[in-house]
């Protein structure tokens, strides 16, 4: 029997549920069973290589916001060619890696401004990925660098890991903070370097929390998404 709890949009919009599956299948099924706890579906090159371009509107009709991570790292004009392309597919937010530099970066911003402007869609945010959380040595001039390429480029937000999130906030404060790599409590780690819990997390200033493999490989899915809301909901009103 599920608990009774209170799920409010204000704590879901801050939840991506991460589909990393190459099943279209099994992707919509999980989508469809998640949906409750989660405003966004986070769709990475697993399933965007499996399903195609189909899957985002199957996911936008589901009512959530669709968040293409594909961490786009080629010369300027690919970058810009296929942002445009993907602008125009009415997703919400698609990363960029920071490690192709602020000619590249500007380059996406702007190709997925005009493919939004085309099709007559709202811009998406443009994320500038800095480094993957499998990647246990994060230096702080590294880091420092590519949050002000990602400003200085145009992009809406970064994706860093929960440790960054004081120094991304002493930086770039008005950027969105997409943060990888939540584990609830004794939640296995798997191949992640860098994990927080939700409430940690959040707490530390992460504006979207990506959940993936601690929720989708749970023998109880839907519980283990509930015990993240419950979490969550422990923080004042204040920080929501």
């Amino acid at each position: 029997m599920e608990e009774d709890i209170e799920i409010k949009p204000e704590i879901t919009n801050k939840l991506a549920i991460a589909l990393d599956v190459d099943d279209l299948v099994v992707a919509v099924r999980l989508a469809r069973d998640l949906h409750p706890y989660f405003g966004v579906a986070k769709v990475g090159l697993e399933l965007f290589s499996a399903a195609g371009p189909d899957i985002i509107g199957t996911l936008k009709d589901m009512g959530y916001k669709v968040f293409l991570d594909l961490k786009l790292h080629d010369i300027p004009n690919t970058v810009g060619r296929a942002s445009k392309v993907l602008g125009s597919l009415g997703i919400d937010y698609l990363t960029l890696h920071t490690a192709g530099g602020v000619e590249m970066l500007t380059a996406g911003v702007e190709g997925l401004a005009e493919g939004a402007n085309n099709a007559e869609l709202e811009v998406p945010k443009a994320l500038g990925v800095t480094i993957l959380t499998s990647q246990k040595e994060t230096p702080s001039d590294l880091m420092g660098e590519r949050f002000l390429l990602a400003k200085s480029s145009g992009c809406k937000g970064i994706v860093c890991s929960a440790k960054n999130l004081e120094e991304a906030n002493s930086m770039i404060p008005e950027l969105t903070f997409v943060v990888p790599g939540i584990r609830p409590k004794g939640a296995e780690q798997h191949d992640q370097a860098n994990v927080a819990t939700p409430l940690t997390a959040i707490d530390n200033g992460a504006d979207l929390l990506v959940i993936g493999r601690a929720v989708t490989e749970n023998v109880d899915p839907r519980r283990a998404a509930r015990e993240i809301i419950m979490e969550i909901s422990q923080i004042s009103p204040k920080s929501i």
